[in-house]
């Protein structure tokens, strides 16, 4: 029986170039491999088949003997390095059966994955079917910095306009002083108790069953003895009393940061930070809007028609305010610099607007009835006028 040509085995043309000889390889390999196809002896043949055809032609000289000779062999590739004929006819060669799988060019992700230590393709596809944990040292931890802390800190009105220092409790971690942060005694390794030694956990999803490295010992099947303070996390817990001080101007969702008090490290990596995330609560009177403060204010008929000075509040206290006559309901008058302090230039600070809102006088007595009658006849006017109205 002729045997399969190998170009044909792979689908590639006599000219193809190497990367395409190889992509065809990965897309049949994948296919018919016999852990992929279970019990299917054609499929088994098939791979094998695949594999010694990209075996030879894959590699450049061994391409050569095939090419002059239809065949390979390791007699037809000493007679072509002699510069003769092929021994015992063309075809007298053969590839070998049963070749394991190979998983060159399956990385998964950029090439760097491979030595930062990130998985591959190759890794795997070699846990789907199967291949077994390699021979690891178990893992060393590595200098970790500490994860950040964000913590919620009420406040009224004032306190953030004026800011505060006050002590909180957190409860956070910090490097275990027994271990120096590693989670292990630094003893000899011993079985990992995740994997009971296997290296490999079981995974499923569906219908589907795999393994995968174990993430405790990182395929090794062994890890160091687990330090008994911290449990082997590297870190015990903390409540700790921290000062805290609160600039003035913080306004609902602020962040000061507070170096170094979050989570501890590792293996001497320095802490997170904390931040304290701040809720600033409403105030009766004012309304503020970034580092302006907003505040209405009543005045009579009088104080409105006439002008008149008139005392308002400020977040600092009572201070004066000029009111021209005339003045209509609704008027706004600013005050420079009496608002809320700037956080990013503690040298500024926003201002203050005033509106006025006229009210109407109660109507206690004959008299004030006939007052408000005399000042109707002497001033007719219509303020509806400018609608149309009459």
């Amino acid at each position: 029986m002729a045997k399969e040509d190998f170009y044909q085995v792979l689908g590639v043309k006599r000219d193809a170039k190497p990367e395409e000889i190889k992509k065809a390889y990965r897309r049949l390999a994948r296919k018919y491999h016999p852990d992929v196809n279970p019990g299917d002896k054609s499929s088994e043949d098939r791979f094998k088949k695949i594999t010694e055809a990209h075996e030879v032609l894959s590699d450049e000289k061994k391409r050569k003997v095939y090419d002059r000779f239809g065949s390979y062999s390791e007699q037809l590739a000493d007679a072509a390095a002699r510069g003769h004929g092929a021994p015992g006819g063309a075809g007298a060669g053969g590839g070998r059966a049963g070749v394991p799988f190979d998983f060159e060019g399956f990385d998964w992700g950029n090439t760097a994955s491979a030595s930062s230590g990130g998985s591959s393709f190759r890794d795997i596809f070699s846990d789907l079917f199967g291949g077994g944990k390699s021979e690891k040292e178990p893992p060393r931890p590595v200098p970790q910095k500490g994860a950040d802390i964000e913590m919620p800190l009420a406040l009224s009105f004032e306190e953030g306009v004026t800011g505060l220092t006050t002590n909180i409790t957190v409860n956070r971690s910090e490097q275990c002083p027994r271990c120096q942060g590693a989670g292990d005694t630094g003893g000899n390794p011993v079985t990992c108790p995740t994997c009971h030694g296997a290296g490999q956990v079981q995974k499923a999803g569906g219908r589907l069953r795999f393994a995968q490295e174990c993430p405790d010992c990182g395929g090794a099947g062994k890890r160091r003895p687990p330090c008994a303070l911290c449990n082997g996390k590297g870190v015990v817990p903390k409540a700790e009393t921290v000062k805290v001080r609160i600039p003035a101007g913080v306004d609902t969702g602020s962040r000061v940061r507070i170096p170094g008090k979050g989570e501890g490290g590792r293996m001497g990596a320095p802490p997170g930070d904390l931040f304290i995330i701040t809720n600033v609560g409403k105030h009766k009177h004012f309304t503020r809007k970034g580092d302006n403060i907003y505040v209405k204010v009543p005045v009579t008929i009088a104080e409105a028609a006439l002008g008149a000075r008139i005392e308002v509040p400020t977040i600092e206290g009572k201070a004066q305010l000029r009111i021209p006559p005339g003045t209509q309901s609704g008027a706004q008058f600013r005050m420079r610099e009496r608002g809320i302090p700037s956080l990013r230039n503690p040298q500024a600070r926003g201002d203050q607007f005033v509106e006025v809102q006229v009210t109407l006088p109660k109507v206690i007595s004959e008299e004030t009835k006939e007052l408000l009658k005399r000042y109707a006849q002497l001033n007719p006017e219509n303020p509806r006028v400018a609608m149309g109205l009459e």
